[in-house]
Protein backbone atom coordinates (compact mmCIF):
# COMPACT_ATOMS: atom_id res chain seq x y z
CA UNK A 1 0.00 0.00 0.00
CA UNK A 2 1.12 3.58 -1.01
CA UNK A 3 0.13 6.20 1.31
CA UNK A 4 0.02 10.36 1.01
CA UNK A 5 0.17 11.61 4.28
CA UNK A 6 0.04 15.45 5.30
CA UNK A 7 0.82 16.98 8.75
CA UNK A 8 0.28 20.54 9.80
CA UNK A 9 -0.98 21.11 13.57
CA UNK A 10 0.71 23.70 14.32
CA UNK A 11 4.10 25.64 12.80
CA UNK A 12 5.11 22.31 10.48
CA UNK A 13 4.40 21.94 7.26
CA UNK A 14 4.93 18.09 6.34
CA UNK A 15 4.29 16.12 3.28
CA UNK A 16 5.64 11.88 3.54
CA UNK A 17 5.01 9.28 1.15
CA UNK A 18 5.76 5.55 2.66
CA UNK A 19 5.26 2.35 1.58
CA UNK A 20 4.38 -0.89 3.71
CA UNK A 21 2.51 -3.96 4.15
CA UNK A 22 1.58 -5.64 7.47
CA UNK A 23 4.35 -6.75 9.93
CA UNK A 24 7.06 -5.59 7.50
CA UNK A 25 9.50 -2.68 7.92
CA UNK A 26 7.26 0.45 6.35
CA UNK A 27 9.62 2.76 3.63
CA UNK A 28 9.85 6.12 3.86
CA UNK A 29 9.71 7.13 0.02
CA UNK A 30 9.74 10.50 0.61
CA UNK A 31 9.59 12.78 3.69
CA UNK A 32 9.40 16.64 3.14
CA UNK A 33 9.18 19.46 5.83
CA UNK A 34 8.90 23.32 6.03
CA UNK A 35 9.76 24.92 8.93
CA UNK A 36 8.10 27.76 10.25
CA UNK A 37 10.78 28.31 13.22
CA UNK A 38 12.42 31.40 12.00
CA UNK A 39 9.19 33.08 11.32
CA UNK A 40 7.99 32.76 14.76
CA UNK A 41 11.19 33.05 17.02
CA UNK A 42 10.49 36.95 16.43
CA UNK A 43 7.23 36.84 18.28
CA UNK A 44 8.55 33.94 20.68
CA UNK A 45 5.71 31.53 20.42
CA UNK A 46 3.56 30.02 17.40
CA UNK A 47 0.98 32.90 15.80
CA UNK A 48 -1.86 30.64 14.37
CA UNK A 49 -2.79 32.93 11.54
CA UNK A 50 0.72 32.79 10.59
CA UNK A 51 1.03 29.31 10.73
CA UNK A 52 -1.62 28.65 8.54
CA UNK A 53 -1.12 31.23 6.03
CA UNK A 54 2.26 29.51 5.50
CA UNK A 55 0.78 26.18 5.14
CA UNK A 56 -1.21 27.23 2.20
CA UNK A 57 2.01 28.77 0.41
CA UNK A 58 4.17 25.44 1.17
CA UNK A 59 1.97 22.47 0.92
CA UNK A 60 1.43 22.06 -3.24
CA UNK A 61 4.99 22.27 -3.91
CA UNK A 62 5.91 20.25 -0.86
CA UNK A 63 3.25 17.72 -2.21
CA UNK A 64 4.59 17.71 -6.05
CA UNK A 65 8.44 17.76 -4.11
CA UNK A 66 7.63 14.39 -2.13
CA UNK A 67 5.75 12.81 -5.64
CA UNK A 68 9.08 13.61 -7.10
CA UNK A 69 11.12 12.70 -4.74
CA UNK A 70 9.50 9.00 -4.21
CA UNK A 71 9.49 8.43 -7.62
CA UNK A 72 5.54 8.11 -7.71
CA UNK A 73 2.66 9.48 -9.96
CA UNK A 74 -0.19 10.88 -7.53
CA UNK A 75 -2.09 7.96 -9.43
CA UNK A 76 -0.05 5.51 -7.61
CA UNK A 77 -1.20 6.78 -4.17
CA UNK A 78 -3.31 4.41 -2.64
CA UNK A 79 -4.75 6.71 0.24
CA UNK A 80 -4.50 9.96 1.60
CA UNK A 81 -4.26 10.88 5.17
CA UNK A 82 -3.96 14.05 7.38
CA UNK A 83 -3.66 15.36 10.78
CA UNK A 84 -7.34 15.48 12.13
CA UNK A 85 -6.41 17.01 15.51
CA UNK A 86 -4.88 17.61 18.35
CA UNK A 87 -3.48 21.59 17.27
CA UNK A 88 -4.30 24.61 15.71
CA UNK A 89 -7.69 24.77 14.35
CA UNK A 90 -6.59 27.06 11.01
CA UNK A 91 -3.42 25.01 10.61
CA UNK A 92 -5.09 21.48 10.91
CA UNK A 93 -8.03 22.64 8.31
CA UNK A 94 -4.87 23.49 5.52
CA UNK A 95 -3.75 20.15 5.96
CA UNK A 96 -7.03 18.04 6.50
CA UNK A 97 -9.03 19.63 3.29
CA UNK A 98 -5.91 19.33 0.95
CA UNK A 99 -5.97 15.91 1.82
CA UNK A 100 -9.66 15.04 1.53
CA UNK A 101 -9.54 17.01 -2.21
CA UNK A 102 -6.48 14.57 -3.20
CA UNK A 103 -8.56 11.37 -2.09
CA UNK A 104 -12.05 12.72 -3.56
CA UNK A 105 -10.00 13.80 -6.82
CA UNK A 106 -8.66 10.43 -7.25
CA UNK A 107 -11.37 8.18 -5.77
CA UNK A 108 -9.31 6.95 -2.82
CA UNK A 109 -9.81 6.71 0.62
CA UNK A 110 -9.22 9.39 2.72
CA UNK A 111 -7.94 8.45 7.20
CA UNK A 112 -8.00 11.38 9.73
CA UNK A 113 -5.33 10.54 11.61
CA UNK A 114 -4.55 11.87 15.53
CA UNK A 115 -1.50 13.54 15.76
CA UNK A 116 -0.31 11.68 19.10
CA UNK A 117 -0.96 8.66 17.81
CA UNK A 118 1.95 9.62 14.87
CA UNK A 119 3.98 9.90 17.43
CA UNK A 120 3.19 7.23 19.42
CA UNK A 121 3.62 4.97 16.62
CA UNK A 122 6.89 6.63 15.40
CA UNK A 123 9.49 4.36 17.41
CA UNK A 124 7.80 1.35 15.33
CA UNK A 125 8.48 2.56 11.51
CA UNK A 126 11.46 0.54 10.83
CA UNK A 127 9.95 -2.44 12.35
CA UNK A 128 6.43 -1.96 11.41
CA UNK A 129 5.30 -3.95 14.10
CA UNK A 130 3.96 -2.22 16.90
CA UNK A 131 4.58 -4.88 20.14
CA UNK A 132 2.99 -4.07 23.38
CA UNK A 133 4.75 -1.70 25.97
CA UNK A 134 4.80 1.49 27.98
CA UNK A 135 4.87 4.94 25.88
CA UNK A 136 5.56 8.23 27.03
CA UNK A 137 5.21 11.37 24.80
CA UNK A 138 7.20 14.13 25.60
CA UNK A 139 6.71 17.50 23.26
CA UNK A 140 6.01 21.05 23.06
CA UNK A 141 2.24 20.47 24.24
CA UNK A 142 1.84 16.71 25.57
CA UNK A 143 3.43 14.60 28.54
CA UNK A 144 1.37 11.42 27.77
CA UNK A 145 1.77 8.13 29.67
CA UNK A 146 -0.06 5.37 27.71
CA UNK A 147 -0.67 1.31 28.36
CA UNK A 148 -0.19 -0.01 24.74
CA UNK A 149 -1.40 -3.38 24.40
CA UNK A 150 -1.20 -2.81 20.06
CA UNK A 151 -2.17 -0.34 17.31
CA UNK A 152 -5.42 1.34 18.31
CA UNK A 153 -5.58 -0.41 22.12
CA UNK A 154 -4.23 2.49 24.69
CA UNK A 155 -4.81 2.95 28.11
CA UNK A 156 -4.06 6.19 29.30
CA UNK A 157 -2.35 5.90 32.66
CA UNK A 158 -1.23 9.84 33.59
CA UNK A 159 -0.80 12.78 31.42
CA UNK A 160 -0.44 16.99 32.45
CA UNK A 161 -2.08 18.64 34.85
CA UNK A 162 -0.92 22.08 33.51
CA UNK A 163 1.61 22.52 31.45
CA UNK A 164 3.51 20.00 29.42
CA UNK A 165 7.30 18.90 29.42
CA UNK A 166 7.67 20.87 26.42
CA UNK A 167 5.98 23.97 27.28
CA UNK A 168 7.82 24.11 30.30
CA UNK A 169 11.41 23.77 28.45
CA UNK A 170 10.18 26.66 25.67
CA UNK A 171 8.71 29.22 29.21
CA UNK A 172 11.71 29.09 30.96
CA UNK A 173 13.91 29.69 28.19
CA UNK A 174 11.78 32.53 27.73
CA UNK A 175 12.20 33.73 31.22
CA UNK A 176 16.37 33.31 30.54
CA UNK A 177 16.30 35.49 27.58
CA UNK A 178 16.63 32.22 25.43
CA UNK A 179 15.42 32.04 21.81
CA UNK A 180 12.09 29.98 20.68
CA UNK A 181 12.55 27.36 20.63
CA UNK A 182 13.34 26.80 23.86
CA UNK A 183 13.89 23.05 24.22
CA UNK A 184 17.13 22.75 22.23
CA UNK A 185 18.76 26.21 23.37
CA UNK A 186 18.11 25.28 27.17
CA UNK A 187 19.69 21.43 26.28
CA UNK A 188 22.55 23.46 24.53
CA UNK A 189 23.36 26.06 27.12
CA UNK A 190 22.97 23.09 29.92
CA UNK A 191 26.24 21.62 28.69
CA UNK A 192 28.79 23.10 30.48
CA UNK A 193 26.30 23.57 33.74
CA UNK A 194 26.11 22.11 37.28
CA UNK A 195 22.81 19.86 37.54
CA UNK A 196 23.03 20.49 40.98
CA UNK A 197 23.48 23.70 41.29
CA UNK A 198 19.54 25.04 42.02
CA UNK A 199 17.38 22.57 44.11
CA UNK A 200 14.34 22.78 41.77
CA UNK A 201 11.20 21.22 42.60
CA UNK A 202 10.05 17.48 41.32
CA UNK A 203 6.32 17.49 41.47
CA UNK A 204 4.17 15.17 42.03
CA UNK A 205 6.86 12.74 42.71
CA UNK A 206 5.40 11.31 46.11
CA UNK A 207 1.81 11.35 44.88
CA UNK A 208 0.22 7.94 43.70
CA UNK A 209 -0.74 7.63 39.85
CA UNK A 210 0.86 8.84 36.94
CA UNK A 211 0.44 12.31 36.47
CA UNK A 212 2.50 15.31 35.69
CA UNK A 213 2.60 18.41 37.07
CA UNK A 214 5.53 21.14 35.86
CA UNK A 215 4.13 24.47 36.35
CA UNK A 216 5.89 24.58 40.17
CA UNK A 217 9.48 24.28 38.63
CA UNK A 218 8.35 26.69 36.22
CA UNK A 219 7.59 28.96 38.99
CA UNK A 220 10.27 28.20 41.18
CA UNK A 221 12.86 29.14 38.14
CA UNK A 222 10.92 32.49 37.82
CA UNK A 223 11.53 33.18 42.21
CA UNK A 224 15.22 31.89 41.55
CA UNK A 225 15.81 34.59 39.14
CA UNK A 226 14.18 37.21 41.42
CA UNK A 227 16.30 36.15 44.15
CA UNK A 228 19.56 35.72 42.69
CA UNK A 229 19.16 39.32 40.45
CA UNK A 230 15.87 41.52 41.97
CA UNK A 231 16.88 44.59 39.71
CA UNK A 232 16.31 42.71 37.00
CA UNK A 233 14.12 39.36 37.62
CA UNK A 234 17.11 37.94 34.82
CA UNK A 235 19.51 35.37 34.87
CA UNK A 236 22.79 36.26 35.36
CA UNK A 237 25.60 34.93 32.57
CA UNK A 238 27.72 33.21 35.26
CA UNK A 239 24.52 31.13 35.95
CA UNK A 240 22.91 30.37 32.74
CA UNK A 241 24.24 27.16 32.75
CA UNK A 242 23.64 25.79 36.01
CA UNK A 243 20.68 27.08 36.19
CA UNK A 244 19.81 25.33 32.65
CA UNK A 245 21.10 22.22 33.62
CA UNK A 246 19.30 22.13 37.42
CA UNK A 247 16.05 23.27 35.75
CA UNK A 248 16.87 19.78 32.97
CA UNK A 249 17.72 17.63 35.74
CA UNK A 250 14.56 17.78 37.42
CA UNK A 251 12.44 17.76 34.34
CA UNK A 252 14.44 14.74 33.81
CA UNK A 253 13.95 13.08 37.09
CA UNK A 254 10.42 13.58 36.99
CA UNK A 255 9.94 12.45 33.64
CA UNK A 256 12.22 8.85 34.31
CA UNK A 257 10.74 8.12 37.48
CA UNK A 258 7.27 8.45 36.51
CA UNK A 259 7.84 6.45 33.13
CA UNK A 260 9.69 3.65 35.22
CA UNK A 261 7.13 3.49 37.91
CA UNK A 262 4.02 2.94 35.39
CA UNK A 263 6.20 0.48 33.12
CA UNK A 264 6.27 -1.91 36.41
CA UNK A 265 2.44 -0.91 37.36
CA UNK A 266 1.86 -2.23 33.57
CA UNK A 267 3.84 -5.13 33.66
CA UNK A 268 5.80 -3.92 30.58
CA UNK A 269 9.71 -4.58 29.75
CA UNK A 270 9.69 -2.27 26.66
CA UNK A 271 9.17 1.49 26.75
CA UNK A 272 8.65 3.73 23.87
CA UNK A 273 10.06 7.25 23.75
CA UNK A 274 8.68 9.62 21.28
CA UNK A 275 7.43 13.32 20.67
CA UNK A 276 9.96 16.63 19.97
CA UNK A 277 11.58 16.65 23.48
CA UNK A 278 12.61 12.87 23.22
CA UNK A 279 15.32 14.80 21.00
CA UNK A 280 17.13 15.63 23.76
CA UNK A 281 20.15 13.52 24.32
CA UNK A 282 20.52 14.12 28.28
CA UNK A 283 16.93 12.65 28.68
CA UNK A 284 17.85 9.78 26.36
CA UNK A 285 20.95 9.06 27.88
CA UNK A 286 18.89 8.99 31.31
CA UNK A 287 16.00 6.86 29.89
CA UNK A 288 19.03 4.34 28.81
CA UNK A 289 20.23 3.93 31.65
CA UNK A 290 17.52 3.46 34.16
CA UNK A 291 16.18 1.20 31.51
CA UNK A 292 19.35 -0.86 31.36
CA UNK A 293 19.25 -1.53 35.29
CA UNK A 294 15.19 -2.59 35.24
CA UNK A 295 15.94 -5.20 32.54
CA UNK A 296 13.90 -2.79 29.84
CA UNK A 297 14.38 -2.58 26.38
CA UNK A 298 13.88 0.81 25.61
CA UNK A 299 12.44 1.67 22.19
CA UNK A 300 13.08 5.50 20.65
CA UNK A 301 12.20 6.77 16.81
CA UNK A 302 15.08 8.16 14.63
CA UNK A 303 15.67 11.82 14.54
CA UNK A 304 13.67 12.78 11.48
CA UNK A 305 10.77 11.28 13.19
CA UNK A 306 10.70 12.81 16.91
CA UNK A 307 9.90 16.33 15.89
CA UNK A 308 6.34 17.19 13.84
CA UNK A 309 6.48 14.98 10.84
CA UNK A 310 4.10 13.55 8.02
CA UNK A 311 5.73 10.39 7.86
CA UNK A 312 4.39 9.31 11.10
CA UNK A 313 1.15 9.94 10.47
CA UNK A 314 1.15 7.58 7.02
CA UNK A 315 2.64 4.76 9.00
CA UNK A 316 -0.64 5.71 11.51
CA UNK A 317 -2.62 5.99 9.14
CA UNK A 318 -0.68 2.59 6.93
CA UNK A 319 -1.79 0.26 10.29
CA UNK A 320 -5.14 1.74 10.10
CA UNK A 321 -5.61 1.12 6.29
CA UNK A 322 -4.61 -2.74 6.62
CA UNK A 323 -7.56 -2.79 9.03
CA UNK A 324 -10.05 -1.55 6.45
CA UNK A 325 -10.39 1.62 8.19
CA UNK A 326 -10.97 4.95 6.47
CA UNK A 327 -12.76 8.27 7.39
CA UNK A 328 -15.62 9.92 5.75
CA UNK A 329 -14.85 12.90 4.05
CA UNK A 330 -17.15 15.33 5.97
CA UNK A 331 -14.96 14.50 8.73
CA UNK A 332 -14.26 17.59 10.75
CA UNK A 333 -10.87 18.10 12.66
CA UNK A 334 -10.68 18.99 16.61
CA UNK A 335 -8.25 21.05 17.77
CA UNK A 336 -8.62 19.15 21.04
CA UNK A 337 -8.62 15.93 20.40
CA UNK A 338 -8.11 13.11 22.82
CA UNK A 339 -6.14 10.11 21.80
CA UNK A 340 -7.47 7.78 24.54
CA UNK A 341 -9.85 8.60 27.84
CA UNK A 342 -8.54 8.84 30.81
CA UNK A 343 -8.82 4.82 31.70
CA UNK A 344 -9.74 3.66 29.26
CA UNK A 345 -8.98 1.96 25.82
CA UNK A 346 -9.38 3.30 22.28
Amino acid sequence: MLLLALESSCDETAVAILRGEPGQPAQILASEIASQIELHRQYGGVVPEVASRNHSLHLRPLVEQALQHAGVSIRDIDAFAATSGPGLASSLLIGATAAKAMAAAAGKPFLAINHLEGHLLSPFVETGVVLPHLALIVSGGHTLLLDVAGPGRYTKLGGTRDDAAGEAFDKVAKMLGLPYPGGPEIEKTAAGGDKRAFAFPRSMMKEPGFDFSFSGLKTAVLYTLSERNPETGTARPEEMADLCASFQEAVIDVLVTKTLRAARHAGRKLIALSGGVSLNKTLRAAFEDACRKEGITLATATPGLCTDNAAMIAFAALLRAHEGHASPLDADIDPNLPLVASGNAS
